[in-house]
């Protein structure tokens, strides 16, 4: 047998133990701590060094490292920095296992943070139940399935005899859940590779780029005044309606997302960026005209539209600007501009089908994986640090991301499984098999 059907035989042979592996992950609580949940289930640590000693008796030399929000000031205007960010009880792991020298590395990464544990669970979110053919629990996708994929992969080939000529490194970060510092952390540290996998649920498709996201509050001044009265124009101190203005300003983004629908768009993308308004509040009263409105919305951008710091300035300008230009066509909107609070910027990266890892990842994805196509990550991931340092990075993992953060989120085995082969190849293809 060659190397890949070894490791093929050998993951046949030890599906149980690898289940138990991601089975045990999951038991293990690691909510980010800016969710709000028990404190019992909060921080990373536990799991983390319990993935450091399954990494350690395989041969792996690991350390952790505890994000510093003072350490990494430099960054502060930069992606993922976050400097209200604690890290007590909150470490990255890191870890090599050598090749025997001349290959190319290759870095496997994740974020080890879960969100809250939240409601309606039918399973313990905790218990990595498995029903049926399906694991269960929280982090089961997003994404404690893809950093048990990832390492049961190394796992296959050292266990199948088989040593590579360059190193494989693991890097599971925390808080990417929260703004990302995690992964900053690890690259300032100096950890770098050839290239480098994140293992987001991404259905077994390549992704070889993520979207930028912006949370920002569109904020729209009204005037209070009894609202079953005759109203005096607001020039003479009448009142003016914030939810009626919000109203005109909501329906000229319309016009926006039409025309982001042609500019915003990316070969790899299902969809085009949009902005979508998620929240609204305003008024005091029912029987008062609205004084303020307020809405939460939601932007994405591409990684050709990053700006200097790597992040959505330019796109935050447009939206600026495009606001500023629909209040100037409204008298009252004139003289009392709406104003917009940036909330979140998080960042993206791409890697290019003309580079030599997408080429790799491509063709075993192809050998391996017969549904599976080449797409881009609509929502965030952590590659753009990696990118922007100059590792090409992909995504790809097993699970369906559209179950993450749900209530009996679950992976099924079967692609669970799939997706360690499928690993294992691209580790076998890119750090090659030594003589």
């Amino acid at each position: 047998m060659n190397g890949k059907e070894k490791v093929n035989a050998w993951l046949d042979e030890h599906a149980d133990e690898t289940v138990e592996f991601l089975r045990e992950l999951l038991r293990i609580p690691s909510v980010n701590p800016y969710f709000e949940d028990e404190d019992s289930l909060k921080r990373e640590e536990k799991a983390q060094k319990y993935l450091q000693k399954y990494l350690d008796d395989m041969g792996f030399e690991t350390e952790l490292t505890y994000p510093d929000a003072q350490e990494l000031i430099e960054y502060k205007d930069m992606a993922g920095y976050c400097p209200d960010h604690t890290f007590e009880e909150r470490p990255n792991l890191y870890g090599v296992l050598r090749g025997t020298g001349e290959g190319k590395s290759l870095m496997l990464s994740g974020h080890m943070d879960v969100v809250q544990t939240g409601s309606k669970w039918t399973h313990d979110p905790f218990s990595g139940d498995l029903v049926d053919g399906k694991i269960y629990g929280r982090g089961a996708v997003d994404m404690k399935g893809g950093i048990a994929a990832m390492t049961a992969a190394v796992k296959a080939i050292k266990e199948s005899g088989i040593k590579l000529r360059g190193d494989v490194k693991v890097g599971t970060v925390v808080d990417e859940e929260a703004g990302g510092m995690g992964t900053l952390a690890l690259v300032a540290h100096g950890y770098r590779a050839d290239a480098c996998i994140i293992t987001e649920p991404t259905h077994l498709n390549l992704a070889p780029l993520c979207r930028g996201i912006l949370w920002g509050k569109l904020i729209i001044e009204g005037r209070a005044g009894h609202i079953e009265l005759e109203r005096d124009d607001w020039r003479a101190g009448g009142a003016v309606d914030a939810i009626d203005k919000a109203a005109y300003i909501l329906d000229r983004f319309d016009e926006f997302n039409k025309d982001w629908e042609f500019t915003k768009g990316h070969k790899y993308l299902p969809i085009p960026c949009q902005l979508k308004f998620a929240q609204f509040d305003a008024g005091e009263f029912p029987t008062a005209f609205a004084n303020r409105a307020e809405l939460i919305f939601d932007a994405q951008y591409l990684p050709q539209d990053k700006d200097k710091n790597g992040l959505g300035g330019k796109v935050k300008k447009e939206i600026e600007d495009f606001v500023a230009g629909v209040a100037a066509t409204d008298p009252w909107l004139r003289e009392n501009p709406p104003r917009i609070e940036w909330i979140l910027d998080a960042d993206c990266g791409e890697t290019y089908d003309t580079q030599e890892f997408f080429k790799v990842t491509k063709k075993c994805l192809e050998e391996n994986v017969q549904h599976a196509i080449v797409e881009g990550n609509c929502a965030h991931t952590d590659m753009g640090w990696f990118c922007n340092v100059g590792i090409p990075t992909i995504n790809l993992g097993p699970g369906d991301s559209k179950l993450a953060h749900q209530a009996d989120e679950y992976i099924e085995v079967k692609e669970y499984i799939q997706c360690i082969k499928l690993i294992a190849d691209i580790i076998l293809d890119w750090c090659e098999e030594a003589d």
